[in-house]
């Protein structure tokens, strides 16, 4: 399995302890974010993530910022990208199950870091459950306006 990770100033922490995780878990990971807590610009760390799950180099993408807004609103801009901002893992679960999110957003200013190792192992565990969500799904990319 492979993840792409990004993330800016408010998600530093958060992003280390994810990617210990994963690569306990011998899951590759590639890191778009920064390593610092100087401030930057989430939208910079987003588009690599994103690029990455839609063009298939990457199974999962996971973005972090403080309200997980922004970087949520940026990778929802990709058509194929279904980025769901989540802030527990029951929220997670269903973001999964329902709606197939290969992006998962996370709000470093509100939630807590072993609380975010939880939600990142219950996003990995957790398949989409198709049937009548998969009509839902289907209908979420925009078509012409």
């Amino acid at each position: 399995m492979k993840i792409s990770i990004g993330n800016d100033h408010a998600g530093t922490d958060y992003k280390f302890a994810i990617v210990k995780l994963l690569e306990s878990k011998n899951i590759k990971v590639t890191n778009y974010g920064t390593d610092s807590s100087d401030s930057v610009d989430y939208p910079d760390f987003v588009h690599p993530v994103a690029k990455d799950v839609v063009n298939n180099n990457a199974d999962f993408g996971i973005l972090i910022c403080g309200s997980a807004n922004g970087v949520a609103m940026t990778a929802n801009k990709y058509q194929g990208i279904r980025a769901g901002l989540c802030w527990n893992k029951e929220i997670v679960e269903l973001t999964r199950q329902h709606n197939n999110a290969n992006v998962l957003c996370i709000p470093a200013r509100y939630t807590a870091i072993p609380q975010v190792l939880q939600m990142v192992e219950t996003f990995l565990n957790t398949k989409f459950e198709g049937g009548r969500h998969q009509k839902r799904v289907d209908k979420i990319p925009a078509t012409s306006c």
